[in-house]
């Protein structure tokens, strides 16, 4: 396929197999007896060995159909060049997956340019594939519509909020906010996994997931299904909503069901975000 433009079809067609094929390999190890890991970036975040097995595993798929592709892993960083961009987070969740808990996903985005064209999200324990291309976004291989509750006091929350290690600063402020969520929401649940979250939220099964700190590998694809599933996808910095182009890179967002109506949460990230706020 080298040198050919692919369709948003095929590219989708190739995430999947890449994205089946990693689950596999990381599910070889979830739940396993005496399953090391280690922390990353502090002792909230865990890294396991099968991060980087699944990850090379996705990569093998990939470079298989497009030789020399230009892959962003989020272990082993990027390679190779091309049209395409691929992203890959072998599994999100990981410190679910690390535990035995069963919320973590393989991730996979095709971007061409600055737009995502194709995305995967697998549940290989529920055997559950999201997946968007051109031609609109399904779980396994069903149409979705991001329909949901889209008033607050009916409305499931999917968020992990506030980040544990960002309380180091303005933790009253941010400990107010999580309270004025409580209230004002039916529900506000943490999974552990962002990419799930959003497609949750695809899926109609949540109304609303925002999160901080996040990375292209993370977003690209669950974004990218949310809204070809008919739900809003949008990114904050400097208490500003930013534009849509490229907004996969950017760091803090907030994903909802068609419709819906959360002035708070856009508030809070708007405080959040301000240049003078720690996230």
């Amino acid at each position: 396929m080298t040198g050919e433009i692919a369709s948003s079809v095929v590219l989708g067609d190739i995430a999947e197999r890449a994205a089946r094929e990693a689950g596999a390999v990381a599910a070889e190890g979830f739940r396993s007896p005496g399953m090391a890991f280690e922390t990353k970036n502090g002792f909230h975040d865990f890294v396991t060995e099968y991060d980087g097995r699944s990850e090379q595993r996705a990569r093998a798929v990939i470079e298989q159909h497009l030789p020399g592709a230009h892959i962003v892993g989020e272990e082993e960083g990027a390679s190779g060049q091309g049209e395409i961009t691929w992203y890959i987070d072998p599994i999100d969740g990981t410190s679910n997956f690390a535990r035995g808990i069963a919320l973590w996903g393989v991730v996979i985005a095709a971007v061409r340019g600055d737009e995502v064209v194709a995305g995967v999200v697998y549940d290989p324990v529920a055997d559950q594939l999201w997946r968007a291309d051109e031609r609109g976004a399904f779980l396994n291989g069903a149409a979705l519509r991001a329909r949901g509750m889209t008033v607050p006091e009916r409305a499931t929350v999917l968020a992990t909020f506030p980040p544990a290690n960002t309380l180091v600063t303005r933790r009253i402020e941010k400990l107010e906010a999580l309270a004025q969520l409580a209230d004002g929401f039916a529900h506000v649940r943490d999974l552990g996994s962002a990419a799930i979250a959003l497609c949750y939220v695809a899926t109609g099964w949540a109304d609303a997931n925002f999160g901080f700190n996040i990375h292209p590998w993370d977003v690209a694809a669950p974004a990218f299904i949310l809204r070809q599933a008919g739900g809003v996808y949008r990114s904050y910095g400097d208490g500003q909503l930013l534009p849509e182009s490229r907004d996969h890179h950017n760091s803090v967002y907030f994903g909802t069901v068609t419709d819906a109506d959360f002035p708070l949460i856009d508030a809070i990230l708007r405080s959040q975000t301000r240049t003078d706020a720690s996230v």
